[in-house]
C-alpha cells in the first residue's frame, strides 16, 4: 500500500501548480519515462485536470543504462531520451509548464525548453517526500533573501573543525534558487528543495575540502564512514586521500575517463528546516536521489562535473553532489553559515 494516499498527493499537486501560477487553459505535458512512480505521475495528472489545464503525458523510452554504473538518473547526466527527438521536443516546447517525472538535468534539450519560454518542474522523489517536503512561499523568500547576499559576493570561504579550507572567485555565473515551484516562464525548479548556489569562477577554486564521517556522496547515497580529503587546485580536484571510501569515490570519478569530471562545479547551502539528515538511511538507494542532504539547513553542498546547466561549456557525464555537515561559509569574510547553522 502506499504510504501516502492519492487525495493527499493530488491536493499537493495542486498547491505547486497554483504556486507555479498556472492558469486555466494553458498546457502541461507530464514527462515520463520506464522508471518514473506511477502514482506521482497519476496524481499529477489529475491535478493538472481539476485545474483547467490541458494535460497531455509524453512517454520515453530509457537511456544511458548500459553506460551508467547506478540507476540513479544522475549519475550519468547530459544524454537523455530527448537527444535527437525532434518530435518529443516541438511537444515540450509548445508546453506551458513541462512536468518532468524522467530527469532531464544538464541536457542542453532542458535548456532550449527554458529558452522558448516554458517552465520546468523536476519531482523524482517518491511521494511522501513530495508532501512532506511541499513548497511554499516562505520557502522562497528565504531562498530569495539568501540569494540577494550571495549574488553580491565576490569571494567564498568555506572552514570547517575536520580541516577543510577552500577558498573561490564568485561572480562569473548565475544563482541556481530552488525552492520548488516554477512562478515564471523560463524557469526551472525541482520539488523538493530549498537551497541556493552558485559556480566558482574557472580556476578560482584552491585550498582542501575535508568529508568527515556522516558526510554524503551522491549518487552513490552513501555515508562517509573514514575523513575523504580533497586537494583542490585551480578549479580541479587534484588529489583524493584516505581509507577506503575515498579509494571508492575516485576509482568512480576515474572509471569516466574524463579530466574534466575532477572539476568543481556548482557550490551553495542549504535552507530547508523540513528536511532531515538521516532521512536518506531510511531508503533502498534506487528509490530516491537524496534531495533531504541536498536541502537541508546549514549543509555546505559542493559539486564536481558540468557547468552547462550554468551557461558553462563543461558537460562530463560524472556529476557527484557532496552535502558536508558542520561547515562554516563565508561570503566576502561574513559568515552566512556557521558551523552548520544558517545565519
Amino acid at each position: 500500500m502506499p504510504s501516502i494516499s492519492d487525495a493527499e498527493l493530488i491536493q499537493a499537486w495542486t498547491q505547486v501548480i497554483d504556486l507555479s501560477g498556472m492558469a486555466t487553459g494553458q498546457s502541461v505535458t507530464v514527462l515520463t519515462s520506464s522508471e518514473t512512480n506511477r502514482q506521482t505521475m497519476r496524481c499529477a495528472i489529475i491535478a493538472a485536470g481539476l485545474k483547467g489545464l490541458v494535460v497531455n503525458r509524453l512517454d520515453l523510452q530509457p537511456t544511458n543504462g548500459g553506460l551508467s554504473l547506478s540507476r540513479d538518473p544522475l549519475a550519468y547526466v547530459g544524454t537523455t531520451p530527448l537527444t535527437g527527438n525532434r518530435a518529443a521536443m516541438a511537444i515540450l516546447k509548445e508546453s506551458d509548464l513541462v512536468l518532468d517525472l524522467m530527469t532531464l538535468l544538464f541536457s542542453p534539450e532542458q535548456h532550449e525548453i527554458l529558452a522558448s519560454g516554458g517552465r520546468i518542474l523536476l519531482a523524482v522523489e517518491p511521494p511522501e517526500v513530495l508532501v512532506r517536503l511541499l513548497p511554499t512561499l516562505q520557502d522562497r523568500d528565504r531562498v530569495l533573501a539568501a540569494s540577494a547576499v550571495l549574488r553580491a559576493a565576490r569571494t567564498m570561504h568555506v572552514t570547517s573543525d575536520a580541516g577543510t579550507d577552500m577558498q573561490c572567485a564568485l561572480g562569473d555565473f548565475p544563482i541556481l534558487e530552488e525552492y520548488g515551484f516554477c512562478d515564471r516562464p523560463g524557469r526551472w525548479d525541482h520539488w523538493p528543495s530549498g537551497f541556493l548556489a552558485t559556480w566558482s569562477n574557472e580556476g578560482s577554486a584552491n585550498g582542501t575540502i575535508v568529508l568527515d564521517r556522516g558526510d554524503i556522496l551522491l549518487p552513490h547515497k552513501s555515508y562517509v564512514r573514514d575523513p575523504i580529503t580533497c586537494t583542490i587546485r585551480n578549479g580541479y580536484v587534484v588529489d583524493i586521500s584516505g581509507g577506503l571510501d575515498a579509494d571508492l569515490l575516485k576509482s568512480y570519478m576515474d572509471s569516466f575517463r574524463d579530466p574534466e569530471a575532477y572539476a568543481l562545479s556548482h557550490v551553495g547551502w542549504g535552507l530547508q528546516d523540513r528536511a532531515h539528515w538521516s532521512v536518506m538511511g531510511f531508503y533502498d538507494s534506487e528509490n530516491t536521489i537524496g534531495m533531504d542532504p541536498r536541502a537541508v539547513a546549514g549543509n555546505f553542498l559542493w559539486s564536481t562535473g558540468p557547468n552547462n546547466e550554468a551557461g558553462g561549456t563543461r558537460d562530463t557525464a560524472c556529476h557527484i553532489d557532496i552535502p558536508m555537515r558542520n561547515c562554516t561559509v563565508m561570503l566576502d569574510g561574513r559568515p552566512v553559515v556557521e558551523k552548520g547553522r544558517v545565519l
